[in-house]
């Protein structure tokens, strides 16, 4: 147990037997537990296996290289779309989690194993990427701001492709765009 995610399991709240419950079962793999993004993370030699987090609907776990688990159970979840490496299972209440008991074991074993395999996510390229249109334009005309796009990491670039191709209207997008200029000019991502 890692006192820095004991907040996240004292606090009252509306998924804390299922948060307790699923902490006994990770720490019962004897993983780190860690404290990252706010939530309880369980790692493996200092690689992120996977995390503990609630939602108004559901709690999780989150597998950071879900999409590589092999799911003979049919319980790991694509949160969107846009989601590549990550994969959830989903809970409503203690009793699904006390069920699947020897399954989350298991699962959690195995993406150790993916994990000491050195198997990565092959990840979509930027390129593939929709670039809208609105944003194309833009770069095309400001050579500074294609040269600050450029110069932020992918998975930044990735983030404002997705916020701009989101919107249905260019009149959205434009707007969208408009607003986010500034934060590519300092090279923050969208979240920064």
């Amino acid at each position: 147990m890692n006192p820095k995610t004991d907040f996240f399991f004292n606090e009252p709240g509306q998924w804390q037997k299922e948060f307790k419950k699923l902490r006994t079962i990770a720490l019962s793999t004897e993983l780190v537990e860690d404290l990252k993004w706010g939530c309880p993370c369980y790692t493996y030699e200092g690689k992120n296996i996977f995390l503990i987090h609630g939602f108004k609907d559901y709690c999780a776990l989150l597998f950071f290289k879900g999409a590589l688990m092999k799911d003979p159970d049919n319980i790991l979840i694509q949160q969107t779309e846009n989601v590549q490496a990550a994969r959830q299972i989903r809970f409503t209440d203690l009793e699904q989690i006390n069920d699947l008991e020897k399954t989350l074991r298991e699962y959690m074993f195995e993406a150790v194993e993916i994990e000491e395999s050195g198997i990565k996510v092959e990840m979509k390229k930027t390129k593939e990427f929709e670039m809208v249109e609105e944003f194309q334009q833009k770069l095309d005309k400001d050579p500074v701001l294609k040269q600050a796009f450029e110069a932020l990491t992918p998975g930044r670039q990735r983030a404002y492709l997705l916020h701009f191709s989101s919107a249905k209207q260019s009149k959205t997008r434009e707007s969208r765009i408009e607003k986010c200029i500034p934060q590519i000019l300092d090279g923050k991502g969208i979240n920064d």
